[in-house]
This record gives C-alpha cells, sequence and structure tokens, in this order.
C-alpha cells in the first residue's frame, strides 16, 4: 500500500489530488455533506491511484507472433 501511494504520480494524479482537496474544502465552508464525500473520492482516487485505468489494470499485452502466418495457403474461390 506504501508503495502505491508513494510511487507513479503524474500530472492527471495531482490534479485528482488538488480537485478533490479543493472540493472537500468548500465543502466545509459551505457545510456540505454530499460535497465532502465527492471531494473525498476525488482525493481518494488521486492518492491511492484508483480509477478506470490508473493504476494499469486495463493493459493488455500485444502479441507478436510472427510464426502463425507462415503455414497459411490461400485458396481462389470463383
Amino acid at each position: 500500500m506504501k508503495n502505491r501511494i508513494l510511487s507513479n504520480w503524474s500530472l492527471s494524479r495531482i490534479l485528482r489530488v488538488i480537485i478533490g482537496v479543493v472540493i472537500i474544502s468548500e465543502a466545509i465552508a459551505r457545510a456540505d455533506v454530499v460535497s465532502g464525500i465527492a471531494g473525498a473520492i476525488f482525493t481518494g482516487i488521486g492518492v491511492f491511484n484508483l480509477g478506470c485505468c490508473g493504476s494499469g489494470i486495463c493493459y493488455t499485452p500485444v502479441k507478436t507472433s510472427k510464426g502463425a502466418l507462415k503455414g497459411t495457403s490461400y485458396e481462389e474461390v470463383v
């Protein structure tokens, strides 16, 4: 967990944390619980690098198989 928090900081991750902190501060100033929850979610996503593809969950390796096309034969259909 410590490694996830301290490594792989990018611009988008920093922006998520900043936006979350701004939302939390506005929620405290306006005494709005819903905005506070939204700010906590934004901040948590940024700090823990969660989200759609933030932690590399969407990564799919590229298949590089050059031997698959060697045995292919084609037949003309008329």
